[in-house]
């Protein structure tokens, strides 16, 4: 997010596109190769417009090393300093050019790792969960600078067989961050988390602050985050909000500090219905090449 507010941008880097619907297909024949269907994701909010970019590419796209990931003619790579991100997309479904660069200077890396499940090992991982981030972008043309975060997933099977949805959070608190993730699992208890990452990247579990329901998304999708004991959170943003999928800027209070967070709500139950299958190809085109 923008040091103002006002602008937003997310950058996603598929190795196996877990919401591909080709994706799910080839698995249903047993062909699913995850190399074989790589995106950078990117959505960018600025003054009430948005740009999203998905396009699905198959493994001769693909290049990477210990330092470098290339998936089509965008490209992630650190320098032992910082994260820099080579953006070259097309949005859709409207198309429309999104080119620019960013670079990510984390505060510290994280050490933590924490699988959310065991059975097919599905990890998650916060690399930074405090950075400056430095956006020069020419088309649309912007060039601003904020806070960011950065972290990983991955895992060897499908999340629609493992989850039935999860919200997330994660909150500035000066220089440390606070992160929040409450999981359904399909089968198992429920797992909710509370860590405060402070500025040397370590991780503090505190008590799950109680549950404050936020009102739901115009497709109807469910949304819930924590915040301290008596304090109501309130949506300021609704960034994205899709038939699965929302995205949403927040207030709220997390140990004793005043905050705004960046949150997201994923319903598997509703991604699996056949009708939300139909309609993921609009938004994530495949490549022939």
């Amino acid at each position: 997010m923008s040091d103002d507010g006002l602008t937003g941008l997310v950058i996603i880097a598929f190795v196996g596109s877990v919401f591909s619907p080709y994706y799910a297909r080839a698995r249903r024949r047993n062909a699913g190769n995850p190399l074989d269907h790589c995106a950078v994701n990117v959505a960018l909010y600025s003054n009430g417009s948005k740009r999203w970019t998905m396009t699905e590419r198959r493994q001769s796209s693909l290049h990477r090393s210990a330092d470098v990931l290339a998936i089509g003619p965008s490209c992630l790579s650190w320098n032992g300093d910082s994260l820099h991100i080579s953006i070259s997309e097309t949005a859709v479904p409207v198309p429309s050019s999104l080119r620019g660069a960013v670079r990510v200077f984390p505060a510290a890396i994280a050490n933590h790792t924490v699988v959310l499940k065991s059975e097919g090992r599905h990890v998650w991982r916060p690399i930074a969960p405090t950075a400056r981030v430095e956006v020069v972008l020419q088309s649309p043309a912007l060039d601003w600078s904020g806070t960011g975060y950065v972290d990983t997933n991955h895992g060897d099977a499908p999340l629609e067989t493992a989850f039935s949805d999860w919200s997330w959070s994660r909150a500035a608190m000066g220089g440390e961050a606070a992160v929040l993730y409450d999981v359904r699992l399909r089968h198992g208890a429920p797992v909710s988390l509370a860590l405060r990452f402070d500025r040397h990247g370590r991780a503090h579990d505190f008590a799950p602050p109680p549950l404050v329901r936020l009102p739901t998304t115009k497709w109807q999708v469910p949304r819930s985050t924590r915040a301290d004991d008596g304090h109501v959170a309130k949506v300021l943003r609704t960034l994205e909000d899709a038939p699965f999928y929302a995205r949403t800027a927040i207030s709220t209070r997390l140990l004793g500090m005043p905050t705004v967070a960046v949150h997201e709500s994923l319903s598997l139950n509703r991604f699996s219905r056949e009708w939300v299958q139909m309609l993921l190809p609009f938004r994530m085109p495949r490549a022939w090449r």
